[in-house]
């Protein structure tokens, strides 16, 4: 898939804020998802959505994120569970299509095209993933979104 730029629209989210060192994402990924899966029932958030990640640019070796999903009406912080948004505007976008490992290309690929397109960035970034739970590596669809300023 080539990068496109497309418009967003705020979406409530459901995250645990976290930062986490590059070689422990996945292990911070899946210690907060189920955190998250723990806490939801009590929650009023409405029908849920796809599952996601907001991140910003790392500092100090750490990537500040915020593990989550979509929900459909605001809602009470919980414990570690508090409310968020994926944002609204024009935001560069790429889909992955294959493995979670395939995450670190895909990102570069969209932001060399951005700096090819001379696109200034926010520092805003998220991911939506289309299926999680069981699916097969293979056909995963990860869609990768970098907020323009």
């Amino acid at each position: 898939m080539t990068p496109s730029i497309v418009t967003t629209r705020r979406q409530l989210t459901a995250v645990i804020k976290v930062a986490s060192p590059f070689d422990r994402i996945a292990h911070t990924q899946r210690t907060a998802r189920a955190t998250l899966a723990a806490a939801l029932p009590s929650l009023k958030t409405g029908a849920l959505g796809h599952t996601c990640t907001r991140w910003t640019p790392p500092a100090n070796g750490m990537l500040p994120m915020e593990i989550g999903l979509i929900v459909a009406r605001p809602f009470a912080a919980s414990g570690e569970v508090v409310p968020s948004e994926l944002p609204a505007g024009r935001a560069a976008h790429f889909q992955l299509r294959g493995p979670f490992d395939g995450l670190p290309g895909a990102w570069q690929a969209l932001f060399d095209w951005c700096k090819a397109e001379r696109l200034s960035l926010a520092g805003i970034n998220w991911e939506i993933y289309s299926s999680w739970k069981g699916a097969d590596p293979k056909t995963l669809n990860t869609d990768l979104y970098a907020l323009l300023a």
